[in-house]
């Protein structure tokens, strides 16, 4: 043990470097950070000394544990002088403690290939009393219609330097002239090359041989729930509005605005004339077209869906190439959701899947071994949580890949391989058109599917032809029938395909008596023709 003068000795030089170090003595009257440098050097040599005078080490691990000195008083800061703002210096945040930055850069990038997409269409309005037989007995048939234009507004996303935009079908669906305005005040009349009611989308060309400012495509998969998004359109005819949120979930679906089930899920304030706009991350990159969102109110409820951009990259590229329809590629097989007591009695945790219905035999599924009553979970890695996930994934993968896809069956979990081929023309389910003067002269129809059946909420064993699109103009469109509408009968026979209800509607007399389910409501009724 040290003497007690050697320890006293020690603390009084300690004591009064402490001092020194508060009070700033013994630094020679330097600028502040090199006070804090000479006095952080000093205590140090400090530490070293005391350390010297008890005989002790830094490593000796037998030494007592050291009590820490007092920290100094820290100063005042010294205001500085008032600089200029640097607005080239500011970046997009990247952490929290970043938040207080600005995403200007980020909306001058990406904000002028968003562009505002006006539709125009003539609608005709119906006569209250078209088809009353009491109103027609003393007027005839020759009760006027109105006709009158209107305009819808949308945004959309030019992701081609020639032109090429991206949006909603339901923009510019029935449009008789479609009209492109950028963010710098141009304004260019475009045309259609392809649109899809199924997958709700549309690719326009403006008809100019200018170069456009673009908005590359992201990665939609890589997104995961809280990553920071911005939505661009012209919200309620405003104007080119920024909001800003985040990812708030993955692989939504049963929305109801179209056949298409995944969508990404934000909180970016979205609401009318939004839709077809875009949706960015932080890399100013499209990763969704925003579509519709949920509320009571027909504002913003901070519920907006986008359809990912990997599914939009395909469809647009299809256009690009030529195409006039957007398949997917074939799997031979069609699915349906998961029940609990389907999950129950295959002991699985949660019920999420895709259940497989139908297998074709000669399709790429049945070669790789899949079976009726087995059920996808998984896609290439990707979790399949919903028939509609399934599809997604199938839209947004090539021809002649090969998919792993993780399969749960009676005897336990399995990985098929699956060739995905083009789909066979025998295969091809095409919209059907009804002609004629009959009260359905206009729609398009084709036979319902399984999957049409789950889409539509109704029974999977109901028979009968899906109305996929109503003309603009025509007596199915006065008369009031919407896509979605299953036709089951005409005049108490069935109708399962487009040619009997083509004949049906042709040799019916003077009325027409049919059933239709819409809503997942069975409807009976009757039209004079």
């Amino acid at each position: 043990m040290l003497p007690r003068n050697t320890i006293r000795h020690a603390a009084a030089i300690l004591t009064v470097a402490l001092v020194m170090a508060a009070t700033g003595e013994g630094i020679g009257g330097a600028g502040q950070a090199q006070a804090q440098d000479a006095q952080k050097s000093f205590t140090e040599t400090l530490g070293e000394l005391f350390r010297d005078t008890l005989g002790g080490t830094e490593d000796a691990g037998s030494a007592a544990p050291e009590a820490e000195a007092p920290a100094p008083k820290a100063e005042a800061p010294v205001p500085a002088a008032s600089q200029p703002v640097d607005v080239s210096a500011r970046k997009v945040p990247a952490s929290r403690s970043e938040m207080a930055m600005s995403f200007s850069p980020l909306v001058k990038q990406t904000a002028p290939a968003v562009v505002n997409v006006y539709a125009d269409r003539t609608v005709t309005s119906r006569s209250p009393f078209d088809g009353d037989p009491f109103f027609e007995q003393f007027f005839g048939r020759s009760l006027p219609n109105r006709t009158q234009k209107q305009s819808s507004l949308g945004s959309g996303v030019i992701v081609q330097e020639s032109g090429i935009v991206v949006t909603n079908n339901h923009v510019i669906a029935g449009a008789d002239d479609i009209r492109v305005a950028l963010s710098d005040g141009r304004e260019f009349e475009s045309k259609v090359l392809l649109k899809d009611e199924r997958f709700d989308l549309a690719v326009l060309k403006i008809n100019s041989d200018s170069q456009f400012p673009t908005v590359g495509f992201g990665d939609s998969d890589a997104m995961e729930v809280g990553d920071l998004v911005l939505a661009i359109g012209n919200p309620f005819g405003v104007g080119q509005t920024v909001t800003s949120g985040i990812v708030s979930a993955l692989a939504r679906n049963r929305i109801g605005v179209s056949d298409f089930g995944f969508f990404i899920q934000t909180d970016a304030a979205i609401n009318p004339g939004n839709s077809g706009g875009a949706l960015i991350d932080m890399h100013g990159d499209l990763i969704g077209i925003n579509t519709a969102i949920f509320s009571r109110s027909g504002g913003s409820n901070g519920i907006g869906f986008a359809i990912p951009a990997n599914l939009v990259r395909a469809f647009a590229l299809t256009a690009e190439n030529g195409g006039d329809r957007f398949d997917p590629p074939y799997i031979g097989a069609s699915f349906q959701p998961v029940t609990p007591d389907i999950a129950e009695a295959l002991g699985m945790r949660n019920a999420t899947g895709a259940l497989v219905v139908e297998v074709d035999e000669d399709g790429p599924a049945a070669k790789a071994g899949l079976h009726s009553g087995d059920i996808i979970t998984g896609f290439n890695g990707q979790p399949v949580e919903h028939p509609d996930a399934l599809g997604y994934r199938l839209a947004t993968a090539a021809v002649g890949e090969t998919v792993e896809l993780a399969v749960t069956t009676n005897g336990g979990q399995e990985t098929l391989s699956v060739k995905l081929i083009k789909t066979p023309e025998d295969r091809i389910v095409r919209p059907v058109p009804i002609g004629g003067d009959s009260p359905f002269a206009g729609i398009s129809v084709q036979p319902l599917t399984p999957a049409d059946a789950s889409q539509l909420k109704i029974r999977s064993d109901i028979q009968g032809l899906v109305i996929t699109a109503v003309a603009q103009q025509s007596r199915a469109a006065q008369y009031g029938f919407r896509p979605g509408d299953v036709i089951t009968s005409v005049d108490g026979v069935g109708t399962t395909t487009p040619d009997a209800l083509q004949d049906a509607a042709d040799e019916g007399g003077f009325t027409i008596r049919f059933e239709l389910i819409r809503n997942g409501r069975l409807i009976r009724q009757m039209f004079n023709r």
